[in-house]
């Protein structure tokens, strides 16, 4: 290759380097990864020196280190509570087997493995209690809301309602809400367990007003313009709520799930914790009132998955958000 051409192709990689398209990518994957890299290095060792520095009754406060050993000894602990329920269903059907071969009338009878709640199951356990929770306080907020907004006599009525219930505390619902279904759900053999039932229901109370909040905004303050013309083409009131109301309501209706559901998964927890339902606020309660070496570990490796799961939630909401929306400016951020 002549020294002209290798001159050519150096000139060509410098401009192509210096190119404003590629500053800015790389610009954007330093703001998306590298300093969120950073930070979170900062942070862990932050948190290793201060650990080294904190004695509690039941010793050093754990490190990164410590949780990411605890970490891996609950999911050792969820396989091989995984294997011991395997292995009980597997005794199970090598008995009914053998009863069958001597009797072919044996009616088999399946009992159902009652060993512990691992950590993983606890998280579950809690994303079902809250999703649960959660979509059951937006079939009542959203149609609420979208009433509250289309309706200012509606609004003046229920307003006062929820600007004195929104700020009740999860703490002071649970109790009631356990009286009222330990009244009510009255069965020898529920379907649903009870516990479940009032975590349920306390995290419904406390994620609702958000939702009705936001939707009532979002429908009140739709563009006038929008409204003529739907007046103009004489839509019955359903036609123009599907057809103007909600599209146009949507960021603000989205909002108000995204504040719910942190808010949901938030008195989850405290609801667990308080009334001793299982989930990952039992598990923290537990591994507290447990007292052992592991014990201040094991909270803080619950701490960071629920934090995390937090976190997952609210970038799932808001990519529901982004394929609702017809605002798309509006729902990237």
């Amino acid at each position: 290759m002549s020294n002209a051409s290798i001159a050519s192709n150096s000139k060509i990689t410098f401009l192509n380097i210096n190119s404003p398209t590629l500053k800015a990518n790389l610009t954007k994957v330093a703001n998306q990864v590298v300093i969120p890299i950073v930070g979170i290095m900062v942070f862990l060792l932050m948190w290793s020196v201060a650990a080294q520095n904190i004695d509690t009754s039941l010793g050093k406060f754990p490190g990164p280190s410590a949780v990411s050993e605890q970490f891996k000894s609950l999911y050792t602990e969820h396989n091989a509570e995984r294997e011991k329920e395997d292995a009980f269903y597997e005794r199970q059907k090598k008995r009914n087997e053998a009863r069958m071969a001597e009797d072919p009338d044996y009616s088999p009878r399946i009992r159902a493995y009652t060993g512990k709640e691992t950590f993983l199951d606890q998280i579950f356990t809690s994303l079902k209690t809250v999703m649960s929770g959660f979509l059951l306080a937006a079939i009542i907020a959203v149609p609420l809301g979208i009433a509250i907004g289309l309706s200012k006599t509606l609004n003046t009525a229920v307003n006062p309602i929820i600007q004195i219930f929104k700020p009740v505390s999860p703490l002071a619902w649970l109790p009631l809400v356990t009286m009222v279904v330990s009244a009510l759900y009255v069965t020898p053999d529920p379907v649903v367990p009870k516990s479940f039932i009032n975590s349920l229901i306390t995290v419904t109370l406390c994620c609702l007003w958000p939702m009705v909040i936001n939707t009532a905004v979002g429908v009140a303050s739709i563009d006038s313009d929008l409204v003529n013309v739907s007046r103009v083409l004489r839509l019955p009131a359903l036609r123009h709520v599907q057809k103007v109301v909600i599209p146009a309501s949507i960021p603000m209706i989205f909002t108000g799930m995204r504040l719910s559901l942190g808010i949901a998964w938030m008195v989850l927890i405290a609801a667990e914790m308080l009334a001793q339902n299982p989930g990952l606020g039992k598990f923290v309660w537990d591994e507290f009132q447990n007292g052992s070496s592991d014990s201040l570990a094991r909270i803080m490796a619950a701490v960071i998955v629920i934090g995390f799961i937090g976190f997952l939630l609210d970038r799932m909401m808001l990519q529901i958000q982004r394929f609702a929306s017809w605002d798309k400016a509006s729902a990237s951020r």
